[in-house]
């Protein structure tokens, strides 16, 4: 599959992240039954084999959809983490090649030679990173697309403005660019284009729908959150991500006296565990004040992005120069 394929198979440029403990089997097809891209990391999968299952899974019921609607499904993704920290890289590559996987993405770790065997079935591979030297390493592999996580982002977010981070990787990087960071929203996803991305990425938002395996009051918490209820520390998880700070409280933790230093220590005595107990979200939950179906929200990001674009073309229409 070529870029331009993978393009012309999405109703929307739009690609779902893939989101620990929350995108499953349920929210990955009705995402690609609807023109988006959807992934989910291989690590939802506890064991090798539950893996195994989601990808025999997924791609039954899409085969099954496109044999009772005659309409083409959009491709899946899996996230694979390319770190000695995860001793099933292998296992979980060998599965995505066995069931080729349309789309590979990859975390903490941009290796050629991984890139090469998803190539050899005709996957694409796209890195996520968030600085200029991890995406000049991504480059260097020869992956089909850079993913530009700037501020904002829910999970292991970066620091950099989208508007830096797009232009920094962009003095030396001419291919595909996906960007990730607080977007809800059909609007959210021209103006991603507009800023010099081919895809737009978006997470937090689908974590509040119907289809999101995240606990009901995760959701809630979600629609009654603001980017000011968002805390980036490295202190739930090790390394910096952005966490909800109700749910950090709700843990146990008094914000108002503990440091975040001290965030770790507590959380391994009363054994609350990040992503599970302490949720993420990024900057774009001021934007979220439902949990429709998966199915409705893309619908409505259809809309948005249909009215977008016609507002482009009457502010063309009456340009001066």
């Amino acid at each position: 599959m070529t870029l331009q394929e993978f393009k012309n198979s999405l109703d929307l440029p739009l690609i779902t992240s893939p989101m620990f403990l929350v995108s499953r089997t349920e929210l990955v097809v009705e995402a690609c039954k609807n023109g988006v891209c959807g992934t989910f990391p291989s690590l939802n999968g506890r064991k090798v084999e539950d893996f195994e299952q989601m990808l025999i899974d997924i791609t039954t019921q899409l085969n099954q959809f496109e044999q009772e609607t005659g309409k083409k499904a959009a491709p899946f993704g899996v996230n694979l983490i390319v770190n000695r920290t995860n001793p099933r890289l292998e296992t979980d590559l060998a599965l995505c090649i066995k069931y080729k996987v349309p789309v590979i993405i990859t975390s903490l770790g941009a290796v050629k030679e991984l890139v090469d065997a998803v190539h050899s079935y005709g996957g694409l591979v796209f890195h996520d990173v968030i600085k200029k030297r991890h995406a000049e390493k991504a480059a260097e592999a020869g992956v089909d697309g850079i993913i530009a996580v700037a501020a904002g982002a829910g999970g292991h977010a970066g620091t950099a403005n989208p508007f830096a981070l797009i232009d920094e990787i962009r003095t030396f990087y001419n291919g595909c660019l996906i960007l990730a960071g607080a977007m809800n929203n059909g609007n959210d996803i021209l103006a991603a284009e507009t800023m010099g991305a081919d895809f737009a990425y978006i997470g937090t938002r689908f974590i509040a729908t119907k289809e999101g395996s995240a606990e009901q009051d995760y959701k809630e918490m979600l629609v009654d959150s603001t980017f000011e209820d968002v805390v980036y520390t490295d202190g739930i998880s090790g390394v910096n991500a952005n966490f909800l700070k109700p749910s950090i409280i709700h843990s146990g933790i008094d914000l108002n006296e503990k440091k975040e230093e001290d965030f770790a220590e507590l959380i391994g005595d009363e054994g609350h565990k990040a992503w599970k107990d302490i949720w993420s979200a990024g900057h774009g939950v001021s934007g979220i004040h439902d949990i429709p179906t998966t199915a409705e929200l893309i619908t409505r990001m259809k809309n948005e992005y249909k009215t977008a674009l016609e507002k482009h073309v009457q502010l063309l229409n009456n340009l001066k120069f």
